[in-house]
């Protein structure tokens, strides 16, 4: 919308979507189809496999709906099995598919920088190229389709393993009785830093876990890792120890938490001098 692009959307929470219309004056919709209809560009981005399929394949979902020179990009962290089932539906309709995984969380969205790495093919990509520049820093085209999906699962790999070290260092450095503010300012300026220290080191600390990405959504992800690893002949040793971290807080009744909640299972005095 900030691009100058005319947008209609359709949530499956119809808050969220009015929501989102009042901040950026955009047209909501009663269904994916109505939605999709007439329109050159389609995303999504829901939760899991079945989701996708549901607001894709369905009675209402968009391919019910979409012209067949329209584009189909999917945002969602999928499993490479269903890439290959939307784009067999996608190549049914005659419509050109995407599959295309973010990071940046919740604030790159709004900010316009996340990080998009897309599959498929590579003349539909250079076609889709400007509107996906839009909303994201560093758009790359990876290779076939699937290979988005594929990268994607590389992402929460490392960011499953850089929030768990995250944890562990920030409750060594409260065990320690260290001036946190200064911990991490320090550890921000050298080999250290990343992105989940800037954005969640403090935030950690401070118990605070409300920034959009939950354990829920965080076990489904490393549960696509983990399917594909198994697939391909890779080994995960610590992504699997850290997946059942996760299910830990999950029994603990803390699913709906954001990532960096893993400190919640480190014990810690907490010590402030």
């Amino acid at each position: 919308m900030k691009s100058g692009h005319h947008v209609s959307v359709y949530n499956r929470s119809a808050a969220r979507a009015k929501a989102w219309a009042d901040s950026y004056d955009g047209i909501i919709c009663a269904t994916p189809a109505e939605a999709a209809s007439n329109a050159d560009y389609v995303f999504t981005c829901v939760g899991n496999d079945s989701d996708l399929e549901e607001v894709v394949c369905g009675p209402v979902g968009v391919l019910s709906s979409m012209r067949g020179d329209a584009f189909l990009i999917d945002h969602t962290t999928t499993s490479a099995h269903v890439v290959d089932v939307v784009e067999r539906a996608s190549v049914e309709r005659g419509v050109q598919f995407l599959d295309a995984p973010v990071s940046g969380g919740e604030a790159g969205a709004i900010k316009g920088e996340l990080s998009i790495m897309v599959g498929g093919n590579k003349a539909a990509f250079d076609q889709s190229l400007h509107v996906l520049k839009s909303y994201g820093k560093r758009v790359v085209h990876m290779g076939v389709s699937g290979a988005g999906q594929r990268t994607k699962m590389a992402n929460q790999i490392c960011i499953a393993g850089v929030i768990q070290a995250l944890a562990e260092a920030v409750a060594f450095a409260e065990n320690a009785q260290l001036d946190m503010a200064k911990v991490l300012h320090v550890i921000a300026g050298g080999a250290g830093q990343s992105w989940q220290l800037d954005n969640r080191g403090a935030t950690m600390h401070e118990r605070r876990f409300d920034f959009g990405f939950s354990v829920d959504l965080m076990r489904k992800d490393l549960g696509l890792c983990r399917d594909e690893a198994s697939r391909n002949g890779s080994q995960l040793p610590m992504t699997s120890v850290i997946d059942e971290f996760y299910a830990e807080l999950q029994h603990r009744g803390a699913g709906h938490l954001d990532t960096s909640s893993l400190i919640e299972l480190l014990a810690t005095t907490r010590g402030r001098p």
